[in-house]
This record gives C-alpha cells, structure tokens and sequence, in this order.
C-alpha cells in the first residue's frame, strides 16, 4: 500500500491585508459574482447588509433615499474605511466614484471588509 502526501504552500494574508491600496479596483465587480448581481438587482438591501458588516446600523444607507445629488452615507462610509484601513486616496476621488458609480462602489467596500477581515490560522505553531 502507497500512501502520498500532498503539501500546499501557505497563502500569503497578511502583506495583502495591509496594504494602502484598494484591495481590488472599483470596477472589479465580477471577482465576487454573488455581490455584483445582489448589488446591480437589490442595491438598496446590499448596501445595508455591507453597512452591517462594516459594524454601522443595517439601516443607515436608507436615508440616502433623502439626497439628491450626491450620496451623504456612502460618501462617509467609503471615507470612514479609507481611514480605518488606511488606504490612500482623497474625498474628491471617493465623490466621483460615489457620484457616477454607487453599485460599484459598495461592491468594493464589500470586498474590502471581506478581504481585511480574514481569520488568520497559525497551523504547527507551539504554546510556550
């Protein structure tokens, strides 16, 4: 009887983690299939749940349903976790992006919070 092991390298988590960069562009919607169809159908019911999992009240990006032009709870949000995760970038540039593409960017503060939230495991390692 053989018996064949199999070792897979470990992943790199913490250098991505952070970084001052956007984890992915904000057109990169189709790296998570199942956030770009929920937000392009249902933005409202996606940006709540991403504002949960940020750690803000389920219903704080429905008052954004009183703004005309530009969108006051996304606009601070994407701010907020520029700064929480300090990520480069500028209130001018998170007002374009908010004003001219609201799905993509919740889609990309989604990936952000589940990219910097990963659960790192310390396999083999010893209790001294």
């Amino acid at each position: 009887m053989e018996t064949k092991v199999v070792i897979n390298p470990p992943q790199q988590v913490m250098a991505m983690q952070n970084s001052r960069e956007w984890g992915s562009g904000i057109c990169g919607c189709f790296t998570d299939m199942r956030d770009c169809c929920l937000a392009f159908w249902c933005l409202p019911c996606f940006a709540c749940l991403t504002s949960r999992a940020y750690g803000e009240h389920l219903c704080t990006p429905l008052l954004e349903c009183f703004a005309y032009m530009i969108s006051p709870i996304t606009m601070s949000m994407r701010t907020s976790m520029r700064e929480r995760y300090n990520i480069e970038g500028s209130i001018a540039r998170d007002c374009i992006f908010v004003t001219f593409c609201l799905p993509c960017v919740w889609c990309q503060m989604s990936r952000e919070i589940k990219r910097r939230n990963l659960q790192v495991v310390m396999v083999g390692a010893k209790n001294i």
